[in-house]
């Protein structure tokens, strides 16, 4: 996956320097502390010293959907569903995603231990994506277990305030709307720390300002904040 940098400002030139990584659907990856562990091993692709599968985990928000879509677009791996037979799943598919592997788990267990055998046998690589760590899930399968227990697993952690505020810039910048500073603060201080809160408030507050005809002060923020709460 290649690097990129920019920097990222409002109207009110907030400089917030972060390595990006851009995806189809039109917005950034934004590279910190949190996800820089996961960025990694994703950069390490397609060597991930043989194993065949490579998990990122972690809480709703924290951008483990959003890493995934630019791996694939990156990588042109396919987007992937469980099914009984391992050479239907993947297809003609050398890379693979599979996310939401936690929530598939209890009824897929059979087909996940056989499309492991599969890309190891075969040389191909899958991202898997979780709430949670593989040791965490309820696999009964022993062979399963096993398996899991030995593939590359990172956590992504929640967005830090860093991160959050480069997020509400970008989001901001992209919507050609003029933020001050003491606005964006101000949210940082009463939002959910997660990537889907800040484009809801992102998209409620741009709404209200156009069809109230108001700028975009802290007073509107408030009011969204307490409408979205």
């Amino acid at each position: 996956m290649n690097k990129e940098t920019e920097t990222v400002t409002t109207h009110s030139q907030l400089p917030l320097d972060f390595d990006y990584r851009p995806s189809m659907r039109g917005d950034d990856f934004l590279v910190c502390s949190s996800n820089a562990e996961a960025v990694a091993w994703l950069d390490k692709w397609p060597d991930w010293s043989g194993a065949p599968f490579v998990v990122i985990y972690g809480q709703p928000g924290c951008g483990k959907t959003h890493l995934a879509e630019v791996f694939r677009q990156a990588t042109g791996a396919q987007a992937l569903k469980l099914c009984q037979d391992p050479y239907e799943t993947m297809g003609e598919a050398s890379v693979g995603v599979l996310e939401d592997v936690d929530r598939l788990i209890a009824d897929h267990q059979k087909d996940l231990f056989h499309l492991y055998n599969h890309a190891k046998e075969k040389g191909l690589t899958l991202l898997l994506s979780a709430r949670t760590a593989p040791a965490q899930w309820q696999i009964t399968l022993p062979d399963l277990k096993t398996r899991m227990g030995a593939v590359p697993v990172v956590e992504i952690g929640q967005p830090d305030d860093m991160l959050m505020e480069a997020v509400l810039v970008k989001l901001f910048s992209d919507r050609q709307l003029k933020v001050e500073r003491d606005v964006i603060a101000f949210m940082l201080l009463r939002m959910e720390r997660s990537f889907e809160q800040a484009i809801r408030l992102v998209q409620e507050i741009d709404r209200r300002a156009l069809s109230e005809k108001r700028k975009i002060t802290v007073p509107l923020a408030r009011s969204v904040l307490q409408n979205l709460s």
